[in-house]
């Protein structure tokens, strides 16, 4: 563990972010803590669940230190509720959520009353709106017609855009509608218009079923979930093209394999999982929520700079400790609902993942579209997965096993944990600005591009190691850092030398393949999802997004998110001209 004299310093970017988002304020709205501070509070709070067990009762002042030392030290950070909630009012700690939408008026207005309170604690939330039954269909009570899912989905939309989290989060929302509901097709397109379902990402809920008739060329049935019969049978080619055409144009929806994320389901005694938070990472059951973590892997990166290696003792050491971080916050979160309690405590879901996966690569000398960088992912993910279970079944030893265990996945396989899931990788948009370090698993987006963040913060960032680079090799210029600044690749610049040309490759040079398989092998060590953009460029066909969407399910992803350059308006990285001295 790192040492206070050790600390890194914080970026100028990851104060900002601070300041706006996560640092408590004083009645008059002026920042009365400091980051250290936060991270004091935040360790405080975290630790008295120590208290409960009793392999931590005398060890909480010990832990207490520990817990300070994984976030100040940038080596890990908690999802951004624990750290904007934990020891403060809320005390809601986790980020996400999936509600149930039944087939009446009054699940349905539940449903928005649930999403508004978990919006409102800083938490995203997640929906599967097959169980409503299709538009124009009979409404027996009041010898109506349905107005279908797409209808009602603008109402939780609706609600979303007048609750702003916590005072420092906007809501986010996963809308999930599955391949074979009879209004599928307007499900589809219902982001073609960038004014519609603002706050909602949607995915399309793909089945087994529907990939062997697209596969065979075959057509497929769709099916009213009121009564379980089939309505209608659509060409699964035809349906796919529409899905394809919409993901190329918007970069939404998205898809979800539902069945390749239920046989992974580790309690399906509860029932099946349907739906996704925001991001698509975590699938959930209904009511159920989790508590994500990243532990950050550019920090642990050992040697000289000529043979630089993983540091896998240090990992070895900070993953346990970053499990139980996470297991002590399901014990002190203030769950919003009580069916949400009942449901996260009884599987005691948690996600640890990872961010600064490009920056590793980078300091490895390991550019991310080599075969090299996959190998480095899959060890890497294969290594944490193995010593965070292995660190859950140490916990249930002295603190028992999960209370759902009996029936579940994990029993028939004899893994006796303390967490029903132990890894997630999620996208880390704001925790990896304040360990300043790349996103999630993703890779550069640029050298040097902006960060739009709270919708009116621009964030620019200029890559260090570049810089560094740069300046070994007696290139540096504000003229070439201009030219850098201005573009999404550099292997156009001809001044480089090829082999930093080939090192900082970003989004845009690697083949959608690569990205795809990346994702594929993160995948196979991750006990929930993976989140991953396809990050394609402006010239990307529709055939690309079509090969992308098949070969993710033929490697075992449970989902894929593709987006091509400059197809919205809006977008949440860029590049621009900044200036840089």
């Amino acid at each position: 563990m790192a040492r206070p004299s050790r600390y890194p310093s914080l970026s100028a970017n990851a104060l900002t972010v601070l300041r706006r988002r996560y640092l408590a304020k004083n009645a008059s709205g002026a920042v009365c803590e400091s980051p250290t501070a936060l991270f004091r509070r935040v360790a405080a709070n975290i630790v008295e669940a120590e208290g409960r067990y009793p392999d931590g009762r005398e060890a909480r002042p010990r832990m207490a230190r520990v817990f300070f030392d994984l976030m100040r030290s940038l080596d890990f950070l908690p999802n951004s509720p624990a750290l904007m909630n934990a020891g403060r009012t809320l005390q809601q700690l986790s980020a996400c959520f999936v509600l149930p939408v039944d087939d009446s008026l009054d699940s349905i207005f539940e449903a928005v009353k649930e999403q508004a309170l978990i919006h409102q604690s800083g938490g995203g939330t997640g929906f599967s709106f097959s169980h409503l039954r299709p538009k124009d269909d009979r409404v027996a009570t009041t010898n109506g017609v349905a107005s279908g899912p797409v209808s009602f989905m603008k109402v939780f939309n609706m609600a979303t855009e007048v609750i702003k989290q916590g005072g420092t989060r906007r809501g986010a929302n996963m809308g999930i509608l599955r391949i074979d509901h009879p209004d599928i097709l307007e499900f589809i397109a219902s982001k073609r218009s960038p004014t519609e379902l603002t706050n909602f990402n949607l995915s399309v809920g793909v089945t087994d079923t529907f990939m062997r008739a697209l596969d065979r060329g075959h057509d497929y049935p769709l099916v009213n979930p009121r009564n379980g019969r089939t309505v209608a049978r659509l060409k699964a080619a035809a349906v796919f093209d529409r899905l394809i055409d919409a993901a190329w144009l918007s970069g939404e929806p998205g898809i979800v394999f539902l069945d390749t994320i239920n046989a992974a389901n580790p309690t399906p005694q509860i029932g099946p999982i349907e739906a996704t938070n925001p991001c698509g990472e975590q699938p959930l059951l209904p009511h159920e929520s989790c508590t994500l973590g990243s532990i950050n892997l550019a920090r642990f990166v050992a040697g000289p700079p000529s043979r630089p290696r993983i540091d896998y003792p240090r990992l070895a050491r900070v993953v346990p400790l970053a499990v139980r971080f996470l297991d002590d916050i399901l014990d002190m979160n203030q769950y919003p609902l009580p069916a949400i309690a009942a449901m996260t405590t009884g599987n005691r879901k948690i996600g640890l993942g990872v961010m600064g996966f490009a920056d590793l690569l980078i300091r490895l000398n390991i550019p991310y579209g080599s075969s090299d960088a996959l190998e480095t992912g899959e060890r890497l993910m294969r290594f944490i997965r193995r010593e965070a279970r292995r660190a859950s079944a140490d916990l249930a030893k002295t603190r028992g096993l999960f209370p759902n265990f009996k029936g579940s996945r994990l029993e028939s396989e004899g893994r006796r944990q303390r967490n029903a899931t132990v890894t997630t990788v999620a996208p880390t948009g704001t925790i990896s600005i304040i360990a300043d370090c790349s996103p999630g698993i993703e890779p550069l987006y640029g050298v040097s591009f902006v960060r739009t963040v709270m919708e009116d913060v621009r964030l620019a960032t200029i890559h260090p190691e570049f810089v560094r680079s740069l300046r070994r090799a007696n290139l540096y210029s504000r003229r070439l850092l201009a030219q850098v600044a201005a573009n999404e690749s550099i292997q156009h610049l001809t001044e480089l030398p090829p082999s930093l040309r080939r090192l900082f490759v970003t989004a845009h040079d690697i083949a959608p393949a690569h990205h795809v398989r990346m994702q594929a092998v993160f995948q196979r060590y991750s006990d929930s999802g993976v989140s991953k953009t396809i990050n394609l460029p402006p010239t990307a066909t529709r055939q690309d997004v079509a090969d992308a969407f098949r070969l993710a399910y033929r490697s075992g992803c449970k989902g894929l998110t593709v987006f091509r350059s400059g197809s919205r308006e809006k977008q949440v990285l860029s590049c621009a001209n900044v200036q840089y001295c």
